[in-house]
């Protein structure tokens, strides 16, 4: 199991790599290749939009037909995209750069889908709940350090060797991500009979209201982080005029992000250990909330550069402290049978957070300013809080009882 699980989360590091190559040069390309404003932001939301509607498309198939098979589908046509970049530098058939990148994208999105809502239920099945929280920590940690990683490599790369040669060089990450993916996959056998039709979704999640409070806690925390404050920490640091010596705002955001992922990344892995040694994984979530809603206090109040360092890196501690936990108690709670399409449930709500924040959070911090609209996201995340005492708290981890409907 552990060989298993390591693997896995290997080639999740490898995806998000890849991934995470596409941010510091698609934005640089569109001057170049004539592609407006208004595409490269399409080209760049198109892969969430993608993923957003098929995660739980996605889990319903993993549950039918088993998990190997569609996630190396889906670890392929990742690995494919990056190459579709290339054939976007310089298009074939007539075709247009915008057109070739939207498909690549779309192409990342479909594979994405599979590959993250597939490693939530593979680990989910391989592990017990007594270590299940650390793998999903495990998991979660290599996802998210990844998507940085990828940003770091893209710009390196692009600035020694060009734009080609950094998207082959994610292509060639993602086939890595493939090939260990093909040699330690399991062939887990899917529970057909057990396992609820796709229009059953509404139903498993309304038949037992923590899947649908752990669902909520998902979308408001990627909706207060990757909606929110990365969507406004530049205008932030330029408002407050917050600067690291030698470097611009845009630089200084940089930083700013890094050092909220790496809190994440760090806390990811200690939350989902230690949510293992607990009777209620769930209780792991209200300090980390807490958390969350302190991190936003602080950058409304203390708008200087200790406020602002120490504020993301609560914002950070909140967001990693409360994904595995989350995940591994989903797991816990999930049919045997409906494993991934929960988990599909799951990735969509934090996919829908993540698209909304960036488009509530320019508009509110326009009309309320950055310390009334920050001091609103805390109250979000008490309400979240509020949420997960109400719901998750001392619920144990009994599965829901749902009639299964058999087909689509």
């Amino acid at each position: 199991m552990p060989f298993v699980a390591g693997s896995l989360v290997l080639g999740v590091f490898l995806g998000g790599v890849a991934g995470g190559v596409a941010f510091p040069t698609l934005p640089n390309l569109g001057p170049l290749l004539g592609i407006s404003p208004l595409l490269v932001g399409a080209i760049l939301a198109i892969n969430r939009a993608t993923r957003l509607v098929l995660n739980a498309p996605a889990g319903s198939v993993l549950d039918r037909v088993g998990t190997r098979r569609p996630m190396l589908v889906g670890f392929a046509v990742m690995a494919a995209a990056p190459f579709g970049y290339v054939l976007g530098l310089d298009p074939p058939l007539g075709l247009s750069s915008a057109a070739v990148f939207l498909l690549a994208r779309i192409c990342w999105g479909v594979g994405s889908a599979f590959v993250f809502v597939g490693a939530f239920s593979t680990i989910t099945h391989v592990t017990s709940a007594d270590n299940r929280g650390r793998w999903v920590g495990y998991m979660r940690g290599g996802q998210s350090l990844g998507f940085p990683a990828g940003l770091i490599v893209g710009g390196l790369v692009t600035d020694a060797f060009g734009y080609a040669t950094a998207f082959t060089v994610a292509g060639v990450a993602g086939l890595v991500a493939t090939g260990a993916a093909a040699a330690v996959l399991p062939n887990l056998s899917p529970d057909v009979s057990g396992s609820a039709g796709l229009r059953a979704i509404p139903d498993l999640v309304w038949a037992d209201r923590r899947i649908g409070a752990v669902g909520l806690v998902n979308f408001a925390v990627r909706f207060l982080f990757a909606g929110v404050l990365l969507s406004t920490v530049v205008l932030y640091a330029r408002t407050n005029d917050i600067g690291f010596v030698g470097l611009s705002e845009v630089g200084a955001s940089g930083i700013v992000m890094a050092i909220s992922v790496v809190f994440s990344s760090t806390t990811t892995v200690l939350a989902g250990r230690y949510s293992d040694r607990l009777d209620d994984r769930a209780a792991v979530t209200l300090p980390a909330i807490v958390a969350l809603g302190l991190g936003f206090g602080l950058l409304a109040l203390r708008p200087t550069l200790p406020g602002t360092v120490a504020g993301v890196a609560l914002i950070g501690v909140g967001v990693g402290g409360t994904n595995p936990p989350l995940l591994a108690y989903l797991g816990d709670i999930s049919p045997e049978g409906d494993v991934g399409k929960l988990g599909g449930v799951y990735n969509a709500f934090g996919d829908l957070g993540s698209s909304l924040g960036p488009v509530v959070a320019l508009p509110l911090v326009e009309v309320l300013g950055f310390r009334s609209g920050y001091l609103l996201c805390a109250a979000v995340a008490v309400a979240v809080g509020v949420l997960v005492v109400a719901t998750l708290l001392g619920s144990g981890a009994e599965t829901p009882a749902v009639e299964t409907t058999g087909g689509d």
